[in-house]
């Protein structure tokens, strides 16, 4: 009885360790992911901080110094946060652990008593019979084949406790180093947190300490928005001009083509009349035919099928259209409170997009170019249309392409240029026909 107790402890030992493996691997994917997450923010750091470096090498403070320090601070707190999950994660999988190491430790106690009292009572055995003894002194063939039977099971089962024993205490060495090496880690990561805490601190007086300097620019800063907005005025009206003439000349090609199937079915009719009228003089039998209808070739937007492919294509690209530069926003849709000047709303027609100098433009899907021209305020400016939609790149130096010419997504279209205070920022829209829309909405992941 206790061999078949030993075999059934051992294989229930078996399915708890298959368990605590599949739930460590669980743990895995998520510390996986976790880690995945802090290099992607921690790449987000070293890129702002050399756009923080261009904005702050001015002789004065600027709004893109305190935007690319905004941007700093909220990614700082970011990386902290998942440093707290990481500590909380660490917490987990040390509880895990310690779990394993106490069932491990109780198994083990477990096995080394059965294993003494099964030597304990060999001994005893041994005391007034031998093995030879207890084989001969059977009374029938069949008695010595049973005792031969169980004499090899006992032997067996010995050899089989002392090698799960090892096996065990091997398994306990390891987990007792995975929980050395995970305090180890969980250390590690509090150093780094509490140096990232240093670092945020320093960023918020550095913070407080622009923000100062500019709101005694009040003046500055009042007639800088008052620039902005006749240059954002100034660059809606060219893209409404732009949106209402593509949907005049889309609406013009769709009437001229159903006047032209219209035409061509007026024709066809007149033709089978004139056919029937013959057949009639001549006494033969009319036919009833009616002109095949024909698809038309726009849709009733305008669009030929492949603008409408095009439209298609780009509305299900919400949420994962490619970002034009690689940078941070640091000036959102619509109306917003002015990051210095209390009480002061500032309206964005899409999203400004602050990078480094010279960085490459790029399309974020197929289409045409529309427009490329230079505006006050506004740098050289492209408009590219994807079927209904369009998408507007401004603030743009060294411009690579021309209207008319077909781009494809992610290619270049021309560099991000800079300003006087050394801010280098894109402006970045997206309209369907003549109603702008929320770019932050369209564009994947950064």
């Amino acid at each position: 009885m206790p061999l078949f107790n030993s075999h059934y402890r051992g294989f229930i030992l078996v399915l708890l360790l298959s368990c605590l493996a599949v739930s460590g691997a669980f743990a895995q994917k998520t510390r996986e992911q976790l880690e995945k997450e802090k290099a992607e923010n921690q790449g987000k750091i070293r890129d702002i901080q050399n756009i923080l470096k261009q904005t702050s090498s001015q002789k004065n403070v600027n709004l893109g110094q305190l935007k690319a320090l905004n941007q700093q601070i909220n990614t700082y707190k970011k990386q902290i946060d998942l440093l707290s999950d990481d500590l909380a994660l660490l917490d987990k999988e040390l509880g895990v652990l310690q779990k394993k190491q106490q069932e491990l430790a109780a198994s083990l106690a477990k096995l080394k008593e059965e294993y003494g009292h099964m030597i304990y009572e060999a001994s005893k055995r041994n005391a007034y019979m031998n093995q030879l003894v207890f084989l001969f002194s059977s009374g029938t063939f069949n008695q010595f084949v049973n005792r031969y039977k169980y004499l090899k099971q006992y032997t067996e089962a010995r050899q089989g406790q002392v090698k799960e024993m090892e096996v065990l205490e091997s398994k306990l060495r390891a987990e007792r180093q995975r929980i050395t090496s995970k305090k180890s880690q969980q250390k590690t990561v509090l150093d780094t947190r509490l140096t990232e805490n240093t670092k945020l601190e320093g960023l918020k007086v550095k913070q407080n300490e622009v923000i100062k300097e500019l709101s005694q620019k009040e003046v500055e800063l009042r007639k800088q928005i008052a620039e902005n907005k006749r240059a954002n005025d100034f660059l809606e009206a060219n893209i409404r001009r732009i949106a209402e003439r593509e949907r005049r000349e889309r609406l013009e090609r769709e009437r001229k083509e159903r006047e032209e199937r219209e035409a061509r079915r007026k024709a066809e009719r007149e033709r089978i009349a004139r056919e029937n009228a013959e057949r009639e003089k001549k006494g033969e039998a009319t036919v009833k035919e009616e002109p095949k209808e024909e698809a038309p070739v726009f849709s009733s937007g305008g669009m030929n099928e492949e603008e409408s492919t095009l439209a298609s294509s780009f509305t299900a690209s919400q949420a994962r259209l490619p970002w034009p530069v690689k940078g941070f926003i640091s000036s959102h849709f619509g109306q917003r409170p002015h990051p210095v000047l209390k009480g002061v709303m500032v309206d964005n027609l899409g999203v400004d997009i602050q990078t480094s100098a010279g960085d490459p433009v790029r399309s974020v899907y197929d289409g045409v170019v529309l427009d490329v021209t230079q505006m006050p305020g506004m740098g050289s400016v492209v408009a590219i249309q994807h079927g209904i939609y369009m998408t507007i790149y401004a603030k743009m130096s060294g411009v690579s392409v021309r209207p008319g010419q077909k781009v494809k997504a992610r290619e270049n279209i021309g560099r991000v240029a800079t300003d006087s205070d050394g801010t280098s920022e894109l402006q970045f829209q997206i309209w369907k026909n003549t109603s702008r829309l929320n770019p932050e909405s369209w564009l994947g992941r950064n």
